[in-house]
């Protein structure tokens, strides 16, 4: 992807969070780029750093506890992390929307689903209350609820509902980076499906840069253009989803693709993969997933390893990845975890 096409280019990222009983390292040497009218699936356990990774983008993490240790956050060229809390206040909402993950905390339950659209519009666009009050029904015919249902409050809509209604808030303005955060976990299947439906055509419509937070593979499948694969506050593998899908290389991502149901195989076992994610207070050393890895040897437990571009577009955080025409970077032991 050349510098042009980049909308959102994070390089080097650390963040920390200092509490009473130590340093949380959330997310070390994150590296990191959406381009103009793509979808990013950034995926990873419980823990792993993805919403700490968002949140750092829309510069809404506490501080205390949280502590930017380094990094850069470009967006269209512009360092987020230089600029001043007034100057993000015109960028949230108007540039860069955000889902949240609950639907049912994301709204003020005191104020109608109008009020909180309209407040939105009113942030960032000069606009009498008539006007805000025609595109608050426009953004709620859009997403497939009655205009004539702004005066209703939050506990009158279902979860689905709601979860359009928050969709509608973060399209309001046209920003050009949407980052949705698991948004369709509190959703039955059937709702899922209509949510996802609903994000991809409005991504469409407004030609809007997408990062989609989520654990499960199918979404990732069906929406993203490329995945990002998290473990530890590190981006272990990056590539576009034929990449990742067909060609994954790192044994976190295998694993993970092995914990998945295949309706063609004899396979009546799933795999897991063993153990649990590390304490991100007391990481290991060298190779973050060596403890839970069947291919880990001597060099995986001292030394990180480096991140290997095994193809164009395609990088693996892992001393056995190969790139292209390559060799190995180590030999595998397959030694039992």
């Amino acid at each position: 992807m050349s510098q042009q096409e980049k909308l959102l280019e994070i390089k080097n990222l650390t963040v920390h969070y200092e509490t009473v009983d130590g340093t949380v390292r959330a997310v070390e040497n994150l590296n990191l780029s959406v381009g103009a009218g793509q979808t990013l699936g950034l995926v990873g356990e419980t823990g792993a750093g993805k919403t700490t990774t968002v949140k750092t983008i829309m510069r809404i993490l506490p501080v205390p506890p949280s502590v930017i240790k380094s990094g850069e956050i470009f967006f269209k060229g512009e360092d987020l992390l230089k600029k001043t809390e007034k100057e993000m206040r015109s960028i949230r909402g108007a540039k860069i929307s955000m889902i949240f993950q609950d639907p049912m905390t994301s709204l003020n339950p005191v104020l109608t689903v109008g009020e909180q659209i309209m407040e939105a519009i009113g942030l960032h666009n000069r606009v009498s209350k008539r006007k805000a009050i025609e595109l608050a029904e426009e953004m709620l015919e859009t997403v497939g609820i009655k205009g004539d249902r702004l005066s209703d409050y939050p506990h009158q809509f279902s979860g689905g509902m709601k979860q359009r209604v928050v969709i509608a808030m973060a399209l309001a303005c046209n920003p050009q980076l949407l980052i949705a955060d698991e948004p369709t976990t509190a959703l039955d299947v059937t709702i899922q499906a209509q949510v996802l439906e609903l994000m991809q055509r409005l991504k469409r419509q407004y030609k809007t840069s997408l990062i989609m937070i989520t654990h499960d593979l199918g979404i990732v499948a069906e929406i993203c253009d490329y995945v990002a694969i998290m473990y530890a506050g590190q981006i272990v593998e990056y590539g576009s989803l034929e990449d990742i899908f067909l060609h994954a290389q790192h044994p976190y991502t295998k694993g993970l693709f092995s914990c998945i149901p295949d309706l063609y195989s004899d396979d009546k076992e799933l795999i897991p993969i063993p153990g649990l994610m590390p304490d991100p207070s007391n990481l290991p050393s060298g190779c973050r997933f060596h403890t839970r890895c069947q291919y880990s040897f001597d060099r995986c437990e001292i030394q990180e390893p480096p991140s290997v571009e095994v193809s164009p577009g395609h990088h693996v955080k892992c001393f056995f990845a190969v790139p292209e025409k390559g060799e190995p970077q180590g030999t595998p032991l397959g030694r039992p975890v």
